[in-house]
């Protein structure tokens, strides 16, 4: 069985000191019904740097996903060296196996129901995705690729202008538990502090900085945002019969 040839990942298998080892996820956009197809937001969280990549799918059919899983390992900042999914069909298939084993790529597994073994996607599923894009169905053409463009500007905005705390230590006393943080640093910096990544990498992304303007991806985004809503309102509005 496919299941079994793909290791469970515990903490101790990675180095997720050194960028290129994430966690993925699909993030449902049903509006609350399930039937029949919907969008689906394929979120990869690289869990050294906390960057971030989104790309919305059609469905969960793993030829949407696959190929979007491609499609953003192509923008990474860095290279891909490990994947840790859930169990799920979409994920978890002959042809992302293989491709990973072709690759020379880490692909591990959560424990099914165990979402704390996938905290940081699943963080991010929410102050990411969810706080960008809500609750609302999204199943029509227009939609998917209001997303699409909508998230080439988000990637910008958060791993570039948005800081991130990360949790390095926990400690429980009795029955409470205290945690402490890091310094809040942006994906972008953490990357040009991390000694792991190249120098050709960091050079890169200096480049792409210099030509942004946080506050210009702002308007692009929250214009985005207001035709996403706009359209979702359109398809509730009852159609005009023809007249005979």
């Amino acid at each position: 069985m496919l299941k079994h040839q793909i290791p469970i990942r515990t903490f101790s298998d990675w180095n997720e000191q050194k960028p290129g080892f994430v966690e993925i996820d699909l993030v449902g956009h049903d509006g609350g019904d399930n039937r029949g197809e919907f969008a689906q937001t394929l979120d990869v969280t690289d869990i050294c740097t906390t960057w971030t990549e989104t790309e919305a799918v059609r469905n969960k059919a793993q030829k949407w996903v696959f190929d979007a899983l491609k499609d953003i390992r192509q923008r990474m900042p860095f290279p891909l060296l490990g994947i840790d999914s859930d169990s799920g069909g979409e994920f978890i298939n002959d042809q992302l196996f293989r491709y990973c084993q072709g690759e020379k790529i880490t692909f591990t597994r959560s424990r099914p129901y165990r979402k704390n073994d996938s905290c940081f996607v699943e963080q991010k599923n929410y102050s990411i995705v969810r706080r960008a894009v809500g609750y609302l169905r999204y199943d029509t053409e227009e939609e998917l690729f209001t997303l699409n463009d909508l998230y080439r500007r988000l990637r910008l905005y958060t791993n570039f202008f948005q800081p991130t705390m990360k949790l390095i230590e926990k400690t429980r006393i009795g029955s409470k538990v205290i945690k402490k943080y890091d310094k809040p640093l942006t994906p972008y910096r953490r990357i040009l502090a991390c000694p792991d990544a190249s120098e050709e990498d960091k050079q890169a992304l200096k480049k792409l900085y210099a030509k942004l303007n946080p506050a210009q991806l702002k308007r692009q985004i929250t214009r985005l945002q207001q035709r996403l809503y706009t359209l979702n309102t359109q398809k509730q509005l009852p159609k005009k019969k023809v007249a005979a």
